[in-house]
């Protein structure tokens, strides 16, 4: 479990490396795409209150759904966020800026359950670590006890460590729902507009942090093909004999059987 969210983690890691640098070779750039995120809309200065009551009046209206979304982001309401947007993207399925909006959110979902996954981690030491400043001499029979596998187990350390566990599973599980749900967008954006060299390495690096190294490996390579001399071109090129080095023992295991 701990081996196998490191691997996600160095992989979220090498996706957020790409939000700094723009992506050319005819591409809009990432810079681009992350600022359509942010602005948008015309919302002004209308409550939030008033926008969720305009969209429970009129559900189909896609502007509404499309302001109340702008109102949820400049609270930084995630995840209100996200279902305002999923609600406008199935309005109008072809909005390019409002589904890389989508996907954008999604990342930051997923960044979020990297940190709640983190914190359980940190919370879980320092509150199960004061238990053995008080265990008893190791020399001593109810220390030996103590010390012994199921022999005897301190109730708050154990009662610790179950809610540590189910808060990280539970991070987990949230992060990987995050990006498949970011890599399900950009699958979509790539669809609409297959030629953009943008689309494509932001689908690689979402299939990539969801753990999908074969879409990731054909993003890339549609990237590289779109943008050859591209800046982001070497990094690509190292992420995809990486993927591909990891893709290699299944394939062999599946021929063989």
């Amino acid at each position: 479990m701990h081996a196998k969210w490191a691997f996600v983690l160095l992989a979220l890691v090498f996706a957020l490396g790409f939000v700094f640098f723009g992506v050319g070779s005819g591409s809009t750039g990432i810079s681009d795409a992350l600022q359509n995120a942010f602005n948008f809309g015309g919302s002004g200065g209308t409550s939030i209150s008033k926008l969720e009551s305009k969209v429970a009046k009129q559900p189909k209206s896609a502007q509404a759904w499309r302001d109340l979304a702008t109102a949820y982001e400049q609270k930084q309401r995630t995840q209100d966020a996200v279902n305002a947007l999923e609600r406008y993207t199935a309005l109008r399925p072809k909005d390019q800026g409002a589904l890389a909006e989508l996907a954008a959110q999604y990342g930051t979902l997923a960044t979020n359950y990297a940190n709640d996954y983190t914190n359980a981690q940190a919370q879980a030491a320092v509150v199960a670590s004061p238990s053995s400043a008080f265990a008893p001499p190791s020399t001593t029979p109810l220390g030996k006890a103590f010390n012994t596998a199921g022999a005897l187990q301190d109730p708050i350390a154990a009662a610790v460590a179950t809610l540590a566990s189910t808060a990280q599973t539970t991070a987990y599980t949230n992060y990987q729902q995050a990006q498949q749900n970011a890599e399900n967008t950009y699958r979509k954006l790539a669809a609409l507009s297959p030629n953009d060299a943008t689309t494509q390495i932001q689908l690689g690096q979402a299939a990539q942090a969801a753990g999908d190294s074969a879409t990731a490996i054909a993003a890339f390579e549609r990237f590289l093909k779109l943008a050859p001399s591209d800046p982001l071109a070497p990094r690509v090129k190292q992420a995809l004999k990486s993927l591909k080095a990891q893709a290699a023992p299944t394939t062999s295991k599946s021929k063989r059987g």
